[in-house]
C-alpha cells in the first residue's frame, strides 16, 4: 500500500486554490511500488513501468509506401519522359531479388524494395505501353519509399516510462515485435458513501431516503484510470463508526475515496474522522461547486472526502481524485483537456474561486458555442446528463457576457 507520513503535507484551513492542491499531490505523494508483465491485449489504460527501446528498426526493411512500380532513379532521363521495360513483380511478404539496371518492376504497398531500386511511382501516375513503363519527368529520388528505421531507429527510445498506454502506444509496441510490456500495478482505491439518508439502488427506500448515486459515479470514473476500484458500501452517520471504518480500510488500500459528510452539518463526520484516525491536510477547495472537500492521511494512506452533492463530487474528482490516482500510479502528469468556446450566456461570479458551469456545446460559425443551463443546483444530476462540458471560469473573473471566450472541459475527455 502507499505509505505517506501523516505530516507530509503543510496546508492550512484557508480555501486551497486548485493549483495548490495539484502541487501538493505532485510534490508529496510517491507512486506505489510493484509492477507486472502483461500481454498486449491487456495493456490499455495501464502505466508503463520501464522505458522501451526499439529492439529493431521500424519499418524493419526498405519498402514501398504505395502500389506502383519500383526502379532506379539513375535510369531516368533528366527533363524528359523515360521508357523502362517491366521485369518482374514484387508482392508484399515475399523476399526481394535484385532489379537490373534500366528496368522497372511491379511492386505492392509494404513490399520489400528490390536490390538496386530506390524510387517508386504510384500506379495511377504512369502509362503502360507494350509491356513497358512510361515515366514522366520530374520524379524525386526516394519518392514513395519507406527506409528501414524511418519511423523508429533501432535502439531509439520508443515509449517513455510513466505513459498511460493507449491504442497508439500499444500498436507501436506490437509493431516492434514486443509481446507485452512491464506495467505498474494498479492503484487500489476503496470507495464509499456516507449518510443515513442513502439507500442502495434496488433496495426499498425509507421514508426520508434517496438512492446513493455518487458511489457508483466514482466507481465508474475510476474505471477510466489505472485503478482497481473497490466498493466499500455505505457508512452510517456515526462518528466512531466512520473513524473505525476509515482506519480499517486504510490498511488495505492505496487511496480511500468517500462522498458526503465533509460539510459543517452536525451529522457530517468524515472530516472529524480523518482527524481522529490520522491527519487532516486541507478541508476547503477554492472551487464552486465543491468547496467542502477534505484530504487527509490515515496510516500512510491518503484519504479524500468529496462533497455529497453530485455535481460538486464530479468537479472535485477531476481536481483531486484524478491527479492523485495518476500520481500514485506513477503516470506522467496528464492535464485535463481544455479548449476555447464562445459563451452564449451571461453570468456573474465572486472573485477568489474557480467556478464550473454545466454547458451544452453547439456548432457556431467559428468557435463552438457554450450554452449554460438555467438550473444550476449542485444536486441536479440531470443537468450533467444533458451537458457536454464544464465552462471553467478562473478565480479573477467576475463576469461573462455573450460572445466572450471561455475555457471548457469536455466530458468526453475526462469521464
Amino acid at each position: 500500500m502507499a505509505q505517506l507520513s501523516d505530516d507530509c503535507f503543510a496546508a492550512g484551513e484557508a480555501l486551497l486554490p486548485v493549483e495548490a492542491a495539484a502541487a501538493l499531490i505532485a510534490d508529496r505523494v510517491p507512486p506505489v511500488s510493484g509492477e507486472e508483465f502483461l500481454p498486449l491485449a491487456r495493456l490499455r489504460g495501464r502505466v508503463l513501468a520501464r522505458e522501451v527501446f526499439a529492439p529493431q528498426p521500424l519499418p524493419p526493411f526498405f519498402n514501398s509506401a504505395v502500389d506502383g512500380y519500383a526502379f532506379r532513379h539513375a535510369d531516368l532521363i533528366p527533363g524528359a519522359e523515360t521508357r523502362l521495360p517491366l521485369a518482374g513483380r514484387q508482392p508484399a511478404g515475399q523476399p526481394a531479388g535484385a532489379l537490373a539496371a534500366g528496368a522497372a518492376c511491379r511492386i505492392m504497398t509494404g513490399a520489400a524494395m528490390p536490390a538496386g531500386a530506390d524510387t517508386v511511382i504510384m500506379q495511377e501516375d504512369v502509362r503502360l505501353e507494350g509491356g513497358a513503363l512510361l515515366l514522366p519527368a520530374g520524379l524525386a529520388r526516394g519518392a514513395n519509399c519507406r527506409p528501414a528505421g524511418e519511423d523508429v531507429a533501432q535502439g531509439a527510445l520508443a515509449l517513455v516510462a510513466g505513459r498511460l498506454l493507449d491504442p497508439p502506444a500499444i500498436a507501436l509496441a506490437a509493431a516492434l515485435g514486443l509481446p507485452g510490456l512491464a506495467v505498474r500495478r494498479r492503484v487500489r482505491v476503496g470507495v464509499f458513501s456516507t449518510g443515513d439518508e442513502l439507500a442502495v439502488p434496488g433496495a426499498p427506500l425509507g421514508p426520508a431516503q434517496t438512492y446513493d448515486a455518487n458511489r457508483f459515479a466514482l466507481l465508474a470514473m475510476l474505471g477510466g484510470l489505472p485503478a482497481e476500484a473497490v466498493d466499500l458500501g455505505l457508512l452510517p452517520d456515526r462518528a466512531e463508526a466512520t473513524a473505525a471504518a476509515l482506519r480499517e480500510a486504510a490498511a488495505g488500500h492505496d487511496l480511500l475515496l468517500s462522498s458526503g459528510g465533509v460539510s459543517l452539518g452536525e451529522e457530517d463526520h468524515v472530516r472529524a474522522a480523518i482527524e481522529a484516525a490520522g491527519r487532516l491536510v486541507f478541508w476547503k477547495l477554492a472551487v464552486k461547486p465543491g468547496r467542502p472537500a477534505a484530504m487527509g492521511v490515515i496510516g500512510g494512506t491518503p484519504v479524500l472526502g468529496l462533497p455529497g452533492n453530485p455535481v460538486a463530487a464530479f468537479v472535485t474528482f477531476l481536481h483531486l481524485a484524478r491527479p492523485l490516482v495518476l500520481r500514485l500510479a506513477g503516470a506522467t502528469p496528464a492535464p485535463l483537456p481544455r479548449f476555447t468556446a464562445e459563451a452564449a450566456f451571461a453570468h456573474r461570479k465572486k472573485p477568489g474561486r474557480r467556478e464550473y458551469l454545466r454547458v451544452r456545446l453547439v456548432a457556431g460559425d467559428g468557435l463552438p458555442r457554450a450554452e449554460k443551463f438555467t438550473r444550476e443546483g449542485a444536486g441536479l444530476l440531470s443537468t450533467l446528463v444533458e451537458s457536454d462540458a464544464f465552462a471553467e471560469l478562473p478565480e479573477a473573473l467576475t463576469e461573462v457576457a455573450p460572445g466572450d471566450r471561455v475555457t471548457v472541459l469536455p466530458f468526453a475527455g475526462v469521464f
